[in-house]
This record gives structure tokens, C-alpha cells and sequence, in this order.
């Protein structure tokens, strides 16, 4: 059995600052607070908030009732304590929930005006999450609004260097492509074509690692073996470049190589895939073409999540089952507790979201220093943009966790395919040598591997065939 070898030169070392002492298992961790805000708490809030931001231009009024003490009520607000970050967010999102789109965005904007970018984890966690909230809340009111509001960067792209600095930084990509490529390694072992479907391609920095160590395992008398990678996408542009860069570098190891780029459009990626059409264009992206000699390996990561509800991930899991892979390596967050499948429940959903980013603002706080371009280019374009994504209409697909994913593998035929031991050994030499704080963990249950910071599971990989 081949492992993927982890080249210094392809994973760039960061110099981590040590933590305390190992905690316990990831899997034990507290369960999910699932807030519900109780009718009249929201409006005690934001009535403190007046009283402790007196100087905002939109509030006067309010504050000159509070501060001349025109009722008993407004006594008893400006007592109250002013409501922590995740009481406004969890605030923001009841009020949006209940259709009161201007006092939403009003709890939403008062957390953006106090909040930074460039504080604290703390800070910077709430920063981001009011602006989505603040984004939803305009998208809502688009219609009835005058002047321009929020712009969300959701429907965008990373770009490039801030996914490549996601990768430097932090080891939750490195993890996924790792461990589902050594899957990937094992499944087609002796294989002479091998076709990989990658149903979200982006730039493509998970495949020159298999790539090389496929060539590395070949046979000398018999040569390397075929590989071909069809890479799904919705921007045809990326997909050209990745294609380019992936060709140039099999040339460079000698590896017979082609890539072919599968457009997926935005609006119409979920039924697409679901119902296993794809677009045909003369801009070089092409339909799925599969050869009947070729050993199928497709890569799913972080990609169930953006499929539709329950019917549409068992359509695409059946589309993939008839296909018969060798292997089906999945990988999607985790969150404390299991997550849910409720995708109208904006509080909780918030409230699970939190937890989880949480998380991982706090991992960045204890490794990259505060100062790091990289760490805001990270956390602006690639976690800010999913934080808006998780909570915007379609978001509650992402908080499945693995049982839940699971589940709807085996009902579509699947097998789990535990990881093998080099899978895990390798997951845990990559932080070790790349991200030595103690406080990321990896864990292998129920046949597949976990990522987690501190007591809290972040991300799952596992195979299935």
C-alpha cells in the first residue's frame, strides 16, 4: 500500500505559538446551545442597546426617552445590562425570522458599528455574522429600501490567494484533500485508467500530491497509469486555469494526464447534478463522459451541502451509485451535537453556525498572529463568505454532520469504506508538521476521520463504495 508523501515544498510550515494541554476526545464535546429568544426579550435588548449607544444619529429619540426617564420601563432598560454579541446576532436573526426587517437590521447594523475586523477572534466572529445577517435583512427589504445597502460577497468566488492562504494557514482543506486523496490512492490501486469526478474543482491544489504519488507507485516496465479529471465548476474561467496548471504539472512528472472542465452553472448547479445533466458549450466545458474502462473515483468536498433538500441529495447519490465508483470520498463540517436538517429555523441555525465558527476563529486567533494579512484575507473572503452563505435562505443544508450524510449514503446503496490506517496517520503528520498546536485534533470513528479544535469536531472525511 502506497501513502501520500507530504513534500515541505508543497506545504508551507507556519510557526505556531504552543497551547495547553491536550484536551479530551472531540467527540465529547458540550452539545449546541439552541437559543430561542422568548417574545419581548429581543426589544428589552435592543431598548438596553439605546441606553448604552445614546449617541447614534437614528436613535435619538429613543435615547432621550431613555435618559429623561419619561416611564418605568425605560428605568428598568437602562438598567439592564447591554446584551452580549451573541445575543444580538441570535437577536437579529429571531426578529428576521418573524418578518421585523427594520429592527433586525437595526440589532444587525448597532453590532457591525461596534464590532471590527481586525480585533479579537470574539470581535471579528460577530463582525461577520452581523454583516450577514445585516445582508439578509437588506436582501428582504430590497424592494421598499432607498440607497444602496450591504453587498454580499457570497455569490463570489475566493479568490485565488485568499483560498491558497486558507490552505497556508489552517489545516481544515489540507485535511479534506489529504485524506480523501489517500482513499482515492488505495481504491485505485492496479488500475491502468483512472477518471476522477470532482464535483467542485475550484483551483485544483488537491490533485498534484495524488497526481505525483500515482506516478511515484508505477510499475516501471508497465509505466504510469492513465488519469483523467473531470472538474465541475461554475465559473469556466477558473476551471480553464486549473485544467492548465493540473496538465503542466503531470508533464512535469510524466504522467499521462487530460482534464476535462464540467460547467455547472450557479443557478442551476442543484438540479443539474441532482438529475445528472450538465451544460455543453462551446467556451470548452463539456458533458460528463464516463469510459467503461476506467476505475471512477468521485471526490465530494464540501459539496453535498450545497445540493437542495433531502430529495435532491438522494437523487444525485443514486446518479452517483449507478455510475459504480470504486469509491466515494465525502467531506462537510461538523458541528457539536450532530446538526439538523431544519432549514427554517434561522435562530438555531445562527446558534449552531456560531459554535462552529466560533471554533475556528478561535484556532486562528491561537496560531496566525492578529496582525496577519493572510489571517483578514481568510477570514473577509473565504470564512465571511460562508458564514453569509450558511445563513442566507438555502443555508441550513449545511449543518447535516456526519450521521446525517451518512444516512443518505446508505439509503442510496453505499458502503462506508473505512480509511486505512496510512489515511489517519497522515491527517495527523500533516498538523504535526505543519500546524504543531495542540489544541487541532484528529480522530477516527465510525470508519471515518475528524478534524476538530480543542473538545469541538469541525470537519469529517470519509469513503464510501
Amino acid at each position: 500500500m502506497h501513502a501520500l508523501l507530504l513534500c515541505p515544498l508543497m506545504l508551507l510550515a507556519c510557526h505556531h505559538r504552543r497551547l495547553r494541554p491536550p484536551p479530551p476526545p472531540l467527540l465529547r464535546g458540550l452539545a449546541p446551545v439552541k437559543q430561542k429568544l422568548q417574545p419581548g426579550t429581543v426589544e428589552a435588548m435592543l431598548g438596553s442597546l439605546h441606553h448604552h449607544h445614546s449617541s447614534s444619529s437614528s436613535d435619538t429619540d429613543n435615547n432621550n426617552d431613555t435618559k429623561n426617564g419619561s416611564n418605568s420601563s425605560g428605568g428598568v432598560l437602562a438598567a439592564a445590562a447591554a446584551p452580549s454579541a451573541r445575543d444580538l446576532v441570535l437577536a437579529s436573526a429571531d426578529l428576521l425570522q418573524r418578518g421585523d426587517l427594520p429592527a433586525a437590521r437595526r440589532a444587525a447594523g448597532v453590532l457591525l458599528s461596534a464590532a471590527s475586523p481586525r480585533a479579537d477572534a470574539a470581535d471579528r466572529l460577530a463582525y461577520h455574522f452581523a454583516r450577514a445577517l445585516a445582508l439578509r435583512a437588506d436582501a428582504r427589504a430590497a424592494a421598499g429600501r432607498v440607497g444602496p445597502g450591504l453587498v454580499s460577497a457570497a455569490a463570489r468566488p475566493a479568490s485565488s490567494g485568499a483560498y491558497l492562504a486558507f490552505n497556508q494557514i489552517a489545516p481544515f482543506l489540507r485535511f479534506a484533500h489529504l485524506t480523501a486523496n489517500q482513499a482515492i490512492l488505495d481504491a485505485v490501486e492496479g488500475a491502468r485508467r483512472i477518471h476522477i469526478l470532482d464535483l467542485d474543482a475550484a483551483h485544483g491544489v488537491q490533485w498534484p500530491p495524488l497526481l505525483q504519488a500515482i506516478a511515484e507507485r508505477a510499475d516501471p516496465a508497465a509505466g504510469p497509469p492513465e488519469v483523467r479529471i473531470t472538474g465541475a465548476g461554475a465559473d469556466r474561467e477558473t476551471l480553464l486555469r486549473t485544467g492548465s496548471r493540473l496538465r503542466a504539472f503531470a508533464r512535469s512528472i510524466q504522467l499521462p494526464f487530460h482534464f476535462t472542465p464540467l460547467l455547472l452553472s450557479c443557478a442551476a448547479t442543484h438540479q443539474q447534478v441532482a438529475s445528472g445533466s450538465t451544460t455543453t458549450a462551446s467556451s470548452g466545458a463539456t458533458s460528463l463522459e464516463l469510459h467503461p474502462d476506467e476505475t471512477l473515483a468521485v471526490n465530494c468536498i464540501m459539496f453535498l451541502h450545497k445540493l437542495g433538500g433531502q430529495d435532491e441529495v438522494a437523487a444525485f447519490l443514486k446518479w452517483v451509485k449507478a455510475m459504480a465508483p470504486a469509491v466515494v470520498t465525502i467531506a462537510e463540517r461538523e458541528t457539536i451535537g450532530g446538526g439538523y436538517d431544519r432549514i427554517d429555523d434561522l435562530p438555531q441555525r445562527a446558534a449552531v453556525a456560531m459554535d462552529h465558527y466560533s471554533a475556528v476563529f478561535e484556532a486562528l486567533e491561537a496560531t496566525v498572529p492578529p496582525g496577519s494579512r493572510e489571517r483578514l484575507a481568510v477570514e473577509q473572503e473565504v470564512l465571511g463568505r460562508e458564514i453569509e452563505a450558511s445563513l442566507g435562505p438555502a443555508g441550513g443544508r449545511w449543518w447535516r454532520g456526519l450521521e446525517r450524510w451518512g444516512a443518505a449514503a446508505r439509503a442510496a446503496g453505499f458502503a462506508a469504506r473505512p480509511l486505512s490506517a496510512f489515511a489517519v496517520s497522515q491527517a495527523r503528520l500533516l498538523l504535526r508538521l505543519h500546524y504543531p498546536s495542540e489544541g487541532y485534533l484528529v480522530q477516527e470513528a465510525r470508519g471515518a476521520c475528524f478534524l476538530g479544535w480543542q473538545t469541538r469536531p469541525l470537519l469529517s472525511v470519509s469513503s464510501w463504495q
